[in-house]
């Protein structure tokens, strides 16, 4: 892939990268991985040294190991007294040495942990398929009811504009480029004069990094952050989806289920130009610019395909027959493009397959021309959506097989057949999420513009607008007359949101924008306003008894907090019991979505109670959707950190409630998690099937539950303990007046929102400063860069004990061992608590919270050491993550340059505090705001999953 920025790499580029890390990965073995990722670190080292040395001098050197050195000595060593005496400009430089050393170490790991992974001899697929496979044997599942499961599976990881990835794409290539030349450095059969080459370019690579500011200038636009997915969306299309689809066609093969071609397991999903709620930055116009952006590149992308598609389909009619349907199909193409026809039939007249995707080829180029001018569509000359290229494709592979080219047909056809209905036109469908309350706002306009209400509408309880909104779906008139014109309030804007979403759909095709998403969803009435708002641009018309509804827009409610998890089973059956409503939800294939929100609900009741309402609620909405014949469809909002949800996907899969996985399923990727499982086509390939194997077990084994009578009942019981407890614990803190003060000076919140990582607003508009208006995603980047990340564990000892000590030790155990939720559930807890350092905490409570405030640090390190020796006699083991030591030993490892970071950033905090800057954006001349700021961005490296 290329862009206009030259910041991409090419298609030749990432083949030849990936194919030496599969060389790579295949040639080492397990042992020597981990002596070459000791290698590797220490080579990296040396040349980020050397650099340090070129550019800065020796003496930049010589500091840099005499603060790392401090850093590990008990107490400080004197390290504070040593960082007191550099100036701004020399803190800069340090900030930025640690940085680069956890940018070079994080790449290095990737690779060596994709050739640990993939020297198994069967990956996640075959062993989800071979469970499968078992089952059908065994005689507990049929071949037809496996089938029938698979045909609903659809596993879509929905990349995110939500802004935690601290490093520059700039920064990410590099980091690509260095990856490439430390695979060549490690291979075994390189000459002595390849060597010599390969580590001259890597150091140049790292001599490169180390000139390149880390830091954005300008805050990203929702374009940049939609170009930011298109990177990786690309890569993906390319050189990681076409082996992936093989690879699940031939392992179904293997237990007799075919998969057919058109079946689409894998798709994708995108956030940025779509996410409304608190981005002023997204308007009707970035919506429609951003999905232009997707097209463009999707459709270079696709261009591309067929022409490799092209090459090969050299099958001659003197030698082969075709079908009388494609022969049809090439004759209405000569016709409707003349011009391709003349400049083919020369040289490919005998060709029919090639001439077919040569006209494939042009019909692309000029939906693409018209998606940039924005001209009609000709019928026969562009495509007016994906389902025309499909039924092409289809159509040339049909007539393949009817004339016995089973092998052809079954190739590289196939394979593009897969791949692009995996990404459609645009590479991803695009979700539109806006808060419930605006749509209110613009039907209280519309409703006192007709004076109809007796009271208005801006002062209706939930239950009135409810009866008011349920009538007005069942009827069909327009609430805006004829001709009327709106005076540009909130009505015009979610009424002209409305128009673009059909003005897309017109454009790009159907599926474009499939999802509208209503956040701060309360009660039913939050769905039925948007319904309305929809049927006023035409994109909804309800029907009646005796017509069917049409819907081109799904509406799907997002349950943010544990009070709303809680109703999240009577409002789904409150939507599907009225009339209007459900003949929505039929004309949208009887599925409903539903988006269950991590963050704001381990923001608000603290990380257990929020992971056990959403099981909770998964299983009631299962019930629901089951007794009124509708599919769910979930979407889980999780983040990078598992304090908002975060942590391994397969895992996070699996452990769902039985039957609740009923085929697709939707998962935010979002921030640093992205460039961790996709920059490397090696892991991006793993984490990807991964997941989807999980998809495919959960669908197919989980449909019903597996335990005795009664034993669900008894965990759940003791889950309620654990979470209950755990809120009250965590809540006492939030609640604490103390909190808002000790968490703004004690962490780095405030100068994390002078970062441009994103363009959204790191705190909600109209609010006054506490604890409710600041969004999860710094609340939980601030406790991490401290080193207490609490809300990745706070309250979890609390309730642990409040069970142990009520009689149910036994049984906890027992849910550790035997329970996919609760175990998933401890295990992203340890490894939280692994990386909480409240050593490294004290110095920022020590050194920037004023004495009086300090208190509050007591308790929070009384509940660590509980929640660490809770979690250790729950799950046996003397130590934490005493199960993963390579885990383990890693961290310890970041540890030793995470130390010195931390140091200097309570340092820099101090240093700007003292100076009261009323500084409010970022200021590319202060040292000491460049110098803080490297320090977010270093440990925001070195921890990795920081938000």
């Amino acid at each position: 892939m290329t862009s206009e920025t030259g910041l991409d790499p090419t298609s030749e580029e990432i083949t030849a990268a990936d194919r030496r890390v599969s060389d790579y990965a295949g040639a080492v073995s397990g042992g020597e991985q981990h002596a070459a990722l000791r290698a590797s670190v220490r080579q990296l080292g040396t040349l980020l040294g050397e650099a340090l040395t070129r550019h800065e001098g020796p003496e930049l050197l010589a500091l840099v190991e005499e603060v790392r050195h401090r850093a590990r000595t008990p107490g400080d060593g004197g390290l504070d007294a040593l960082l007191a005496q550099q100036d701004d400009a020399t803190a800069v430089v340090l900030a930025r040495a640690f940085t680069a050393y956890f940018q070079l170490v994080n790449v290095t790991e990737q690779l060596h942990r994709f050739a640990e992974l993939s020297s198994s001899d069967d990956g996640p697929l075959a062993q989800s398929i071979k469970k499968i496979g078992q089952a059908v044997e065994d005689g507990k599942l049929s071949l037809e009811e496996v089938s029938e499961a698979l045909a609903k599976v659809e596993y879509r990881p929905v990349f995110t504009a939500h802004p935690t990835e601290a490093s520059r794409r700039t920064v990410l290539r590099l980091l690509r480029k260095v990856a490439e030349s430390v695979l060549e450095g490690e291979d075994p059969r390189a000459t002595a004069g390849a060597q010599a080459r390969t580590s001259r370019r890597l150091a140049e690579l790292v001599d490169l990094l180390w000139q390149t500011d880390e830091l954005r200038i300008a805050k990203p636009q929702p374009k940049d952050e939609s170009r930011t997915a298109i990177y990786y969306l690309t890569q993906l299309e390319g050189h990681v989806v076409p082996g992936l689809m093989e690879e699940l066609h031939q392992q179904l093969a293997g237990i007799g289920i075919d998969l057919p071609a058109d079946s689409r397991p894998l798709r994708f999903g995108a956030w940025a130009g779509g996410d409304r709620d608190g981005n002023p930055f997204v308007t009707p116009e970035v919506t429609l610019e951003v999905l232009g952006q997707q097209h463009d590149f999707g459709l270079r992308r696709l261009i591309d395909l067929v022409e490799e598609a092209l090459t090969e389909a050299s099958a001659s009619t003197r030698v082969v027959s075709i079908s009388d349907e494609l022969q049809a199909s090439l004759d209405a193409d000569a016709e409707a493009l003349p011009i391709t026809y003349d400049s083919v039939k020369r040289l490919n007249a005998e060709e029919p397959y090639r001439m077919k995707l040569s006209f494939i080829r042009v019909r692309l180029i000029r939906t693409r021309d018209r998606f940039v001018n924005g001209t009609a569509h000709e019928a026969g000359r562009d495509y007016a959506s994906f389902d025309e290229l499909l039924a092409d494709l289809t159509l040339l592979r049909e007539s393949m097989l009817a004339n016995g080219d089973e092998l052809t047909a079954n190739g590289e056809i196939l394979s593009l057949i897969r791949t692009a209905t995996a990404f459609g036109l645009g590479l991803a469908t695009l979700d539109v999420r806006e808060h419930s309350g605006k749509h209110h706002a613009a039907l209280a306009e519309l409703y006192d513009r007709l004076g109809e209400l007796e009271t208005p509408y801006g002062e209706l309880d939930h239950a009135e607008r409810i009866t008011t909104l349920s009538a007005e779906m069942a009827g069909r008139r327009p609430l805006i007359g004829s001709g009327r014109q709106l005076d540009g309030g909130q009505a015009d804007k979610s009424l002209s949101l409305m128009r673009t979403i059909r003005k897309a759909q017109d454009t790009f095709g159907p599926d474009v924008i499939e999802t509208y998403i209503v956040s701060m969803t309360h009660d039913i009435d939050d769905l039925f306003a948007v319904v309305v708002l929809a049927r006023e641009a035409g994109l909804v018309d309800t029907g009646s008894e005796t017509e069917p509804a049409t819907a081109r827009l799904g509406f799907a409610p997002l349950f943010e907090t544990v009070a709303e998890l809680e109703l999240a089973g009577p409002l789904l059956e409150g939507l599907l019991s009225d009339p209007a409503y459900r003949r929505v939800v039929k004309a949208r294939g009887d599925v409903q979505e539903i988006m269950l929100g991590y963050s704001d609900s381990s923001k608000d009741a603290g990380i257990a109670a929020s992971q056990w309402q959403i099981h909770r609620a998964q299983r009631g909405l299962r019930d629901i959707a089951a007794r009124h014949g509708v599919s769910l469809r979930l979407f889980h909002g999780r983040g990078g950190s598992v304090g908002r949800g975060g942590g391994p996907s397969a895992e996070a899969i699996l452990a769902q409630p039985w039957g609740s996985l009923t085929g697709p399923i939707k998962v935010t990727e979002q921030g640093e998690v992205i460039s961790d499982k996709y920059l490397l086509r090696g892991l991006a390939r793993f984490n990807l099937e991964n997941a989807l194997a999980a998809t495919i077990e959960a669908s197919v084994l989980h449909k019903t539950m597996s335990l005795p009578e009664g034993k669900l009942d008894q965990w759940d019981a003791t889950m309620d303990v654990v979470a209950s407890q755990g809120q009250v614990a965590y809540r006492a803190l939030v609640r604490d007046p103390a909190l808002v003060p000790f968490f703004v000076t004690a962490t780095p919140v405030d100068e994390l929102g002078k970062m441009n990582i994103g363009s959204r607003p790191s705190k909600r508009p109209g609010g006054e400063g506490g604890l409710d208006d600041l969004r999860a995603i710094p609340w939980v980047f601030g406790w991490t860069q401290t080193r207490m990340i609490l809300p990745g564990w706070f309250g979890v000892g609390s309730g642990l004990k409040a069970a142990r000590e009520a009689g149910h030790e036994a049984q906890l155990k027992e849910m550790y061992g035997s329970w996919n939720f609760f175990r998933t559930f401890l295990s992203n807890v340890q490894m939280t608590l692994s990386k909480t350092d409240l050593a490294i905490a004290a110095r920022y409570v020590e050194t920037l919270v004023p004495e009086d405030s300090r208190g509050l640090f007591e308790v929070i390190k009384a509940e660590h050491a509980r929640t660490v020796e809770e979690v250790l006699r729950v799950t046996g083991e003397a130590e934490l993550l005493e199960s993963s030591p390579v885990l383990r030993q890693t961290l310890k490892l970041r540890d030793a340059y995470l130390a010195p970071l931390h140091a200097l950033q309570v340092s820099l905090l101090a240093r700007t505090r003292d100076t009261a800057s009323e500084v409010t954006t970022f200021d590319p001349d202060s040292d000491l705001q460049r110098a803080l700021l490297t320090t977010i961005n270093g440990i925001a490296a070195g921890l990795r999953n920081t938000g």
